[in-house]
């Protein structure tokens, strides 16, 4: 059984036991979170969502909260002497699905 989960403006397939990465949720690692934008659920039976699938939810662990590796961004202006190096490092929750209910 799988579902297919939106979350951080992203769709995330999920089975039970999955590690999945997304971004940075307000919960503390060791919680429990309850997911309930669930836009498809497939295995023995298959329910679609309109958009969502009503009823259906996720249950996942936070595992843990960190950052992405670091990009570099550089920005340079030929011949006006401007030279600019920017990092950035993304966010993330790491979470342990749980259960699926459909």
């Amino acid at each position: 059984m799988y579902a297919i989960i939106e979350t951080g403006g992203k769709q995330v397939k999920v089975e039970v036991g999955a590690k999945i990465y997304v971004e940075k949720l307000d919960v503390p690692a060791g919680e429990d979170v309850k997911i309930e934008k669930v836009l498809f659920v497939g295995g023995d039976t298959v329910k679609v969502g309109a958009p969502y699938v009503k009823g259906a939810s996720v249950d996942c662990k936070v595992e843990k909260q960190g950052l992405n590796k670091k990009i570099h961004v550089y920005k340079y202006k030929a011949k006006a002497n401007e030279r600019k190096h920017i990092g950035h490092r993304q966010p993330y929750t790491c979470l342990v699905v749980k259960a699926i209910n459909a």
